[in-house]
C-alpha cells in the first residue's frame, strides 16, 4: 500500500515538472484588431477605395439637402404673400422633395455599409494571413484578438502590421 502511495506521489511529481517545462514553452500574443484596421496600409487603401467611390453620391446629397433647405426657408419668407393654393402646393413640393431626398439618403447608407463590410472583410483576411504567417515563423502557440487586459510584452500587432504593409506592396 505504502509502494502504490509513493508510486503515485512520484507520477505527481513528474506530470507537474512536464506541465511546468510544457508552460515555459508556450508562446502567446496579441494583435489589436483596431489598430489593425486604423494603421494597416491595406486599411487605408481600403478606406480611399470608398471615398473615391462614394464621393459623387454624397456630394450629390448634401446638395439636394441645401436645395431642399433653401426652398424651405424661401417657403417661409414668402408664406405671408402667396395665397392658400400656392403655399399648400410648395409646401407638397417641399414635402415630396424632402421624402425622395430622405430615401435616397437611406439608399446611400446601406449601400455604403454594404461596400465597407466588403472592404473590411477583405482587410481582415488579409490581416489574419498575416498573423498566421507572424506566429508560425515566431512559434506562437495562440494569437488573440480581444482581451480585457494584456501586458504590453505580449502585444504583436507591430509585427503583423510590418507583414501586413509589406504584403500590400
Amino acid at each position: 500500500m505504502r509502494n502504490l502511495s509513493i508510486a503515485r506521489f512520484l507520477s505527481v511529481v513528474v506530470l507537474s515538472a512536464a506541465a511546468v517545462a510544457h508552460a515555459q514553452d508556450f508562446k502567446m500574443g496579441f494583435v489589436n484588431t483596431e489598430r489593425i484596421f486604423r494603421e494597416a496600409e491595406a486599411a487605408k487603401q481600403a478606406q480611399g477605395k470608398l471615398e473615391q467611390e462614394f464621393s459623387k453620391r454624397e456630394k450629390e446629397l448634401v446638395d439636394a439637402g441645401n436645395t431642399i433647405k433653401a426652398a424651405s426657408e424661401k417657403l417661409e419668407r414668402e408664406a405671408p404673400t402667396l395665397s392658400e393654393s400656392q403655399r399648400v402646393n410648395r409646401q407638397k413640393q417641399l414635402v415630396e422633395q424632402d421624402r425622395e431626398f430622405q430615401r435616397k439618403r437611406r439608399e446611400f447608407q446601406e449601400d455604403l455599409n454594404s461596400r465597407k463590410n466588403e472592404e473590411q472583410q477583405l482587410v481582415i483576411e488579409r490581416a489574419n494571413r498575416a498573423v498566421k504567417q507572424v506566429a508560425e515563423s515566431e512559434k506562437y502557440d495562440v494569437i488573440f484578438q480581444d482581451a480585457v487586459y494584456v501586458n504590453p510584452k505580449h502585444d504583436i500587432t507591430d509585427k503583423v502590421l510590418k507583414a501586413l504593409n509589406a504584403a500590400a506592396k
